[in-house]
């Protein structure tokens, strides 16, 4: 029983569903972070549920490691073939299977992007909210338990799955949850595998919670003189009880990276970027209330967009802020890290970030969805320089033992991956230990996404 016996017999079953070829294989060996390149011994194209289960079960009887694939934008290495492997690829399972719109849920399969179904969506006075930036797969999402920009008031992909099925490591098809808005029956399947990343199943179903498209929408920027002001404005917004529906931080070097990419005029000074949504009433009494709120902490030319395209343009920027700041030092990589604090340590959790960022050798940019406490500093490296990923690592390193020590965590959304594991024995001890114990419960020889989250 070997990978090479297991490919043997996938090829038999799946034909023209698997690939060996040299392209395919660098694709899906790729990470959009700093991680090496680590490509699988093949990749397999499953059409259904059906498909998947076959070939998990070939998997396992070959002790064959297997890879779920969204669109490979996970920044944590989630989704690299350590071990070798086949990558089981889910972008041919993207079909939107059901709207049931009087319940505000539909289901759907995993290699369903976001953006494509909230395109379908459109018509029907629906939308799905959670909006990572990248326009990644829904399985994908749910399996990274995925937040971005809106969970400030819609939550992340743990607040709106409700349902999953799943391949187990050993083939069995099992559904979790329901549609119903509650239960109490038994233990949260669902939970269990919303942020597994792979390592405990394969999902091949969601069943997905839905929201109305508010009455109105109106999106906001203001200038901070520096980034303590602006974190500040936050938190009073978030105590004041204020409905934003995002609130994002740009510091000044990635508002002038921005402005280079994006070709903005913005001053290079900390912004933040807003969102509110409701009734028109609602919605302007909200703007006014974060106008007064940010006049009272410094902030400047303080502005609204209502219309459609000057919001886009808004949000495009904020989503291409990485890309922004990735061109902005050509032929650089980035070390993204991604830690999580209560609100009330924000300020001081970016403070001592930038300040040990400035004592460093290289620049990082920060950015992030502070309304939950949610930041990034983009790390930037010369890949052919040691010195360079040292400094990065370590100040990667020292924000996520900051992040702990001020009660907070390692990832508020980027997952665990490889990156995150040297952090996970410090944020839940014991706990940990239990994670090791499911996964071997329901993966006993260890194939289902091998060297992820919990211990090897």
């Amino acid at each position: 029983m070997t990978i090479q016996t297991a490919i043997d017999a996938l090829a038999t079953l799946l034909g023209d569903g698997l690939t060996r070829s040299k392209s395919d294989l660098d694709l899906h060996g790729r990470s959009e972070s700093h991680f090496l390149d680590c490509p699988p011994d093949a990749v397999a194209y499953p059409v259904d549920t059906a498909q998947v289960a076959a070939i998990v079960q070939n998997c396992a009887d070959h002790a064959c490691p297997l890879i779920a694939w969204g669109t490979g934008t996970s920044l944590e290495g989630h989704s690299l073939a350590v071990n070798g492997g086949v990558v089981v690829d889910l972008s041919r399972m993207n079909r939107l299977l059901a709207v049931n719109a009087a319940d505000m849920d539909c289901v759907v399969e995993p290699g369903l992007t976001r953006v494509a179904l909230n395109t379908a969506l459109r018509h029907t006075g629906l939308f799905f909210p959670v909006d990572p930036g990248a326009d990644a797969s829904l399985g994908g999402m749910a399996s990274t338990r995925a937040s971005g920009t809106t969970a400030v008031r819609y939550g992340t992909m743990r607040d709106n799955v409700m349902a999953l099925e799943v391949v187990l490591a050993d083939g069995r098809i099992i559904r979790t949850g329901s549609r119903a808005r509650k239960s109490s029956a038994g233990y949260d399947l669902t939970g269990l595998f919303v942020g597994a990343e792979g390592t405990l199943g394969i999902i091949t179903e969601l069943t997905l919670r839905l929201r109305g498209q508010p009455m109105a929408v109106a999106a906001a920027i203001c200038a901070f003189p520096d980034v303590e002001s602006a974190v500040a404005a936050v938190t009073a917004t978030i105590q004041m009880g204020v409905a934003v529906a995002r609130i994002e931080l740009l510091d000044t070097a990635s508002v002038a990276a921005v402005n280079a990419h994006s070709g903005m005029s913005f001053a290079v000074q900390p912004h933040l970027l807003l969102e509110f949504h409701g009734s028109d009433a609602g919605v302007e009494e909200d703007a006014a209330t974060f106008g007064e709120i940010a006049a009272d902490h410094g902030g400047t030319g303080f502005a609204r967009a209502t219309q459609t395209e000057d919001r886009n343009r808004l949000w495009k920027m904020r989503h291409d802020a990485y890309y922004a700041i990735l061109a902005s030092k050509p032929g650089h990589r980035a070390i993204v890290t991604d830690v999580c604090v209560p609100v009330s340590r924000l300020a001081e959790a970016v403070a001592e970030t930038q300040d040990d960022i400035a004592a460093s050798s290289i620049t990082g940019p920060i950015l992030g969805h502070v309304g939950d406490g949610n930041f990034h500093a983009i790390l930037l490296i010369d890949p052919a320089s040691a010195a360079d990923r040292t400094a990065a690592e370590g100040l990667s390193h020292r924000m996520a033992l900051r992040a702990l020590r001020l009660g907070g965590t390692c990832t508020g959304e980027h997952g665990v991956g490889m990156g995150k594991l040297g952090y996970m024995a410090q944020e839940h001890g014991t706990a940990w230990d239990v994670m090791g114990s499911l996964k071997a419960a329901l993966d006993p020889a260890g194939i289902m996404n091998p060297g992820k989250v919990v211990r090897g």
